[in-house]
């Protein structure tokens, strides 16, 4: 049996070429991860990581298993065939039977049909054609034909469909076609198409084809933000591995990578039952919309660094900041986009009063902030905060409860940490559900003032601020050693 103990031995002897293309980036996931055999502190530090290599490990010794049996199954079938053979032959050469050899079978001159060329969007154009086929044979009304012809009429002068096109004569034969119906319809109309033209047309039609990874990514994506999909999640997670493991999705896809990434989460997705809705970073939902020809913006992902680099390479790096300003940056340090923060201090000192300010400036200023009020609750006292910091704004949300679903903001503030019941090991897999997103985790302290909790959760995030006396807040984390400001300031950038 392959474990992480024996591994990088066990697969030294192991083909892997002719494995199923799931297993070989799963081996390469491995080696990556554990920066080809020389570290394995990623898989027992990140449970995402360990997860994913179980799961791998579980199909590598489930398909080397089979493999083996099959193996000795066939060579014991080809010994019995060939000691057959031997003893038919024997049996022949006694009796004088000279075997005469089958000729080679005729191969047959079959042409090869035309295969459709795999594209990630059919073209506008082909989408009209193919509209304009799918007529025949039915029957429309007015108004359906109008309808056809305003469509047509929008996506030309919108220029999704431009004279200089490729099927620029298809489409003008199309456009005085539906017009010269039109014009002599009085009410329903069954239509039929000549026989050649339908013929040319659904050709072009079958010319391309879109490839089976767009599809699939357009499904994931239909799912986000929507309850009630455990069960769709299932059937495109299996569809996928299927489609993946038969080779129908070449490992040489451009979106292999993409697949990888869905898959995972859907494995996470339907491995929490507490999980009601699927869920789709921002930033990978962009990417993702690109590619199905989304006008969106398109924001840049965190880049995943390798586990060892040179130290020139690594000196010569440039972060991406948040561009903290003000007593922010004084406090605080101007930090990655995806900080973590955990604020304490004693009840009545200003904690709350410190976040919220401090949520109104990021919703000011640097996108959708989500603010969970369990202590506190959606009452009176949270609405006077607000008033008093005057933070309300359109991006500013409020809570009295956790979402699920928190890929439509960029900052969440969690008040308080015990109130909400959550454990280092949940901190830990908010972010790796939500890598990025920066998340400010607020806490109660006890008598002495310390916070509530265990010790983990301050070695675990970026930034420590602690609320020592009234109206005062120091920060001890990696950014800004030593910041201070005074909370119940009205200055607020």
């Amino acid at each position: 049996m392959i474990t992480i103990d024996n591994y990088f031995n066990k697969v030294n002897t192991l083909d892997f070429s002719s494995f199923p293309d799931a297993l070989k980036k799963g081996h390469e996931f491995v080696t990556k991860a554990t920066a080809n055999g020389s570290s394995w502190v990623s898989y027992h530090s990140s449970e995402a990581i360990k997860k994913t290599v179980d799961i791998y490990l579980s199909k590598l010794n489930e398909f080397v298993s089979s493999n083996t049996k099959a193996e000795k199954k066939q060579t014991k079938k080809e010994k019995q065939r060939q000691e057959h053979h031997e003893i038919i032959q024997e049996t022949m050469r006694r009796q004088g039977i000279t075997p005469k050899e089958k000729a080679a079978p005729k191969a047959k001159d079959k042409q090869p049909l035309p295969q459709p060329q795999m594209v990630e969007r059919i073209p506008e154009e082909l989408r009209f054609i193919r509209r304009f086929v799918n007529l025949n044979d039915k029957t429309k009304t007015k108004e359906d034909i109008l309808r056809f012809i305003n469509s047509l009429q929008k996506a030309i002068v919108e220029k999704r469909i431009r004279k200089t096109s490729t099927y620029a004569e298809q489409i003008r034969y199309i456009q005085g076609k539906l017009i010269e119906v039109y014009n002599s319809m009085k009410g329903k109309i069954h239509l039929e198409l000549k026989p050649d033209t339908l013929e040319k047309m659904k050709v072009l039609v079958k010319e391309e084809k879109v490839m089976p990874s767009v599809n699939f990514i357009k499904a994931y994506i239909n799912m986000n933000g929507k309850p009630g999909m455990k069960k769709k999640a299932d059937g495109l997670l299996k569809r996928i591995t299927r489609m993946v493991d038969k080779k129908l999705i070449p490992a040489n896809d451009p979106y292999m990578n993409e697949l990888i990434s869905i898959t995972k989460n859907l494995e996470s997705f339907l491995d929490d039952p507490t999980q009601k809705a699927l869920s789709i970073e921002r930033n990978k939902l962009n990417g993702l919309e690109g590619i199905l020809g989304c006008a969106c913006n398109q924001l840049n992902g965190i880049d995943e660094k390798p586990a060892i680099m040179n130290s020139m390479d690594f000196a010569n790096l440039q972060f991406e900041t948040i561009g903290l300003k003000g007593k922010w940056l004084e406090l605080i340090g101007d930090p990655s986009a995806n900080f973590t923060a955990m604020v304490f201090g004693k009840p009545k000192m200003g904690k709350s009063y410190l976040c919220i300010d401090f949520a109104g400036y990021l919703a000011r200023n640097h996108g959708k902030v989500l603010y969970v009020a369990k202590e506190e609750g959606l009452d009176m006292t949270l609405q006077k905060k607000l008033n008093d910091k005057d933070v309300a704004h359109p991006n500013l949300y409020v809570a009295s409860v956790l979402p699920e679903n928190l890929a439509l903001y960029d900052f969440i503030f969690l008040d308080s940490v015990n109130k909400l019941g959550l454990t280092p090991e949940d901190l830990s897999r908010l972010k790796a559900f939500n890598p990025s997103k920066s998340f400010i985790f607020i806490f109660q302290t006890t008598k002495m003032g310390a916070f509530r909790g265990a010790n983990t959760f301050q070695h675990d995030v970026d930034v420590v601020i602690e609320v020592p006396e009234r109206g005062k807040a120091v920060q001890m984390g990696r950014f800004n050693q030593g910041g201070e400001i005074d909370i119940f300031s009205k200055y607020s950038p």
